[in-house]
């Protein structure tokens, strides 16, 4: 493993990103959603993905130049044609459209059709906390899960998030996905021929597994039984229903289906503080919660109660000053690509 300054890996992505074609500008939103998700902890959405996203720019399933439409408007509510450009430009820059519109009504929403995968959602959610908004953020994705009772890949991990600021120097963040882990976790312990723990997957025959090959050719498992089936649902008429994008299994495949495009939905609602209460005051309610969470008595052997997004902002402070860590595999991913596209791979080690 070796270590790299975030500012280098941003340069290098952006660089990588324009040249199959992604404009300047959107390669820098583009890279800086990759490397947040490493600084947060969360390697399995950050460069690790960024060969897979290059590759579909170069077969033309992902326009690197989409332009981003407005089907329609009414009042502070937008339905949005991502037309097929990069899901981490498209969302990012649907924030900024819905920041004006809830000011002034206290609330947005939107919807995004014909999207792809984009990333952390918690990248928008704290965007949006750092600024005084609350954002409820909800994708669906490629079928990669079944519904309760079933074994048949039909949900993605379907993911929902939020964001609140505080007064603690780190927004407090849910991020989860209705599965019980994260596709992207089985992915990397594929890459790595490691098994994967019993209970996070089916194999092909609806059987539990640990290999982690069988389980991304199978079906990930709910959380929570018929309790995580019921939110996958929910985020998926959210996202793709209400969106007008593919539902279930019509999404197309990240991985796997390298000859049509995806077509991911998500839905974005916005909710100014402001409107509701002074920001101060709720950062002050919210520091009150906080304490009072971490104040509970502790079970045994544990020495400090966290609350979300603590972890991730303190492994962002360790990122900050270490550097993120790349693998030998992510490492010569990018060597290669630095030599197709003729890039300089001229970033400098940090030191640890």
């Amino acid at each position: 493993m070796h270590a790299y300054s975030r500012l280098e890996l941003e340069n290098l992505a952006a660089s990588l990103a324009n040249g199959v074609g992604v404009p300047e500008k959107d390669a820098k939103i583009f890279a800086e959603t990759l490397i947040d998700a490493d600084m947060q902890g969360t390697a399995t959405h950050g460069i690790s993905r960024l060969n897979i996203y290059l590759q579909r720019i170069e077969k033309g399933l992902i326009d690197p130049r989409a332009e981003l439409k407005i089907d329609r408007q009414i009042g502070s509510i937008l339905t949005i044609d991502a037309s097929n450009g990069l899901g981490q430009v498209q969302a990012r820059k649907t924030l900024d459209l819905l920041m004006p519109l809830a000011r002034t009504n206290g609330i947005a929403a939107a919807t995004i059709r014909n999207s792809q995968h984009f990333g952390a959602l918690s990248y928008y959610c704290n965007l949006a906390a750092d600024q005084g908004f609350v954002l409820l953020a909800m994708t669906n994705c490629e079928p990669a899960m079944s519904p309760e009772g079933g074994c048949q890949a039909f949900f993605g991990t379907n993911p929902i998030a939020a964001s609140f600021p505080t007064g603690k120097g780190f927004n407090v963040k849910i991020d989860l996905s209705t599965s019980t882990i994260a596709r992207g976790n089985i992915i990397a312990a594929q890459k790595k021929k490691a098994p994967i723990p019993l209970g996070w997957a089916l194999d092909r025959q609806g059987q539990p597994t640990t290999d982690a090959q069988e389980a991304l050719l199978g079906t990930v498992l709910t959380m929570a039984g018929h309790k995580g089936y019921a939110l996958a649902l929910m985020v998926e008429v959210f996202s793709s229903v209400l969106s007008g994008a593919a539902i279930g299994p019509a999404i197309g495949s990240m991985y796997k289906d390298l000859d049509r495009k995806q077509d991911v939905g998500h839905f974005f609602c916005l909710l100014h503080i402001p409107a509701f209460m002074d920001l101060d005051e709720f950062t002050q309610r919210m520091d009150h919660t906080i304490d009072g969470i971490k104040a509970c008595r502790k079970r045994p052997g544990v020495e400090e109660i966290l609350v979300p997004g603590e972890r991730s902002a303190r492994n962002a402070q360790t990122n900050s000053a270490r550097g993120i860590t790349l693998s030998k595999e992510i490492l010569a991913e990018l060597e290669q690509w630095c030599t197709r596209l003729n890039v300089p791979f001229h970033y400098q080690e940090a030191a640890i």
